[in-house]
């Protein structure tokens, strides 16, 4: 990537909150927060339950994990809501709004969902930014292998929302595809007068 090289990369990950502990989606993201960390990147979530304390949760699990690796952007202004296992927990206030700095990580990563996973993912692609999708039920089963919409966000024919099953595939994805991601979204006038869509 373009950007400063030194700088860790933010794997935000977002998906259901009312997700069981004994759930198999629940095992999955522990298994994602251990091997996203395992690889020296840092964790985005929205600080919450469900997939959002299973991620940080799996992140301790790692022996590269230290304190500070698992952010949490909550919606509201308390921050008591946090998960247990958030080391930075940033009470926003913003409510849904929060969705697009969550979404405006360096990669995203869905799991599950409903229509504020769905809201994420729009944002992600908006931003220009990586998406990867677990296939399972949820909306990032719905969109895992597929183009959200039909602009040409970045100048690579390849570009999609990319299907992953396991922790593994999204890492070797990242290390293999996001330097392909390193232009953002500036804005939307910026944007259409690079014709990528018209209001």
């Amino acid at each position: 990537m373009s950007q400063n090289s030194s700088r860790k990369i933010n794997v935000g990950v977002i998906g259901d909150a009312g997700v069981d502990p004994g759930s198999e989606i629940y095992q999955l993201a522990l298994e994602l927060g251990k091997t996203v960390i395992d690889n020296g990147y840092r964790i985005l979530s929205g600080g919450m339950s469900g997939i959002m304390e299973a991620v940080s949760k799996g992140a301790k699990k790692s022996t590269k994990y230290y304190d500070g690796l698992c952010i949490g952007i909550l919606p509201g202004f308390d921050p008591q809501y946090s998960n247990k296992y958030t080391d930075v927990v940033i009470a926003t206030g913003l409510d849904t709004y929060r969705n697009a700095i969550v979404a405006n990580s360096d990669v995203v990563i869905a799991m599950g969902g409903r229509a504020g996973t769905l809201s994420e993912m729009a944002f992600a692609w908006t931003f220009k930014r990586m998406i990867l999708a677990y296939k399972v039920h949820g909306w990032s089963g719905k969109l895992a292998g597929s183009k959200i919409d039909d602009r040409k966000r970045i100048d690579w024919e390849g570009d999609k929302v990319f299907e992953i099953s396991n922790a593994d595939e999204a890492i070797n994805l990242i290390k293999k595809h996001l330097h392909h991601y390193d232009k953002r979204h500036y804005s939307i006038i910026s944007a259409m007068k690079e014709n990528q869509y018209r209001l």
